[in-house]
């Protein structure tokens, strides 16, 4: 039995598409990274994720405060989503987190 050109470049194209998919989903070996936030399990306090930094406003280009290490837990304060379409949370860290001596707590933003 003989396949004609189309239908062979056809199943090809579905064999390189269904191979290569995989890939980019985190069951087939893409890392996944963490979101900025997540929550506790149950409903625990917020948590800061890998690449977590505070900001002085809810601005890309906003000054840095200071960046939170992984699993730091946060108090949303409020929500706010920008003209851009991005979502901001305002949270405070308390001091028994690692703040300078000197801090009760810091107010800050990150991109939600």
């Amino acid at each position: 039995m003989r396949m004609s050109p189309a239908v062979v470049l056809r199943w090809s194209w579905l064999l390189g598409v269904a191979l290569m998919a995989p890939a980019a989903l985190p069951a087939g070996g893409a890392q996944r990274r963490l979101p900025p936030l997540r929550r506790q399990e149950g409903k625990g306090p917020l948590l800061s994720g890998d690449s977590c930094v505070l900001r002085s406003s809810p601005l890309v280009e906003a000054p840095a405060l200071r960046r939170l290490e992984l699993g730091t837990p946060l108090q949303m304060l409020r929500h706010w989503r920008g003209d851009d379409g991005r979502d901001w949370i305002q949270v405070q860290v308390s001091s028994s987190q690692g703040l300078p001596a000197g801090f009760q707590s810091i107010r800050g933003w990150v991109h939600g």
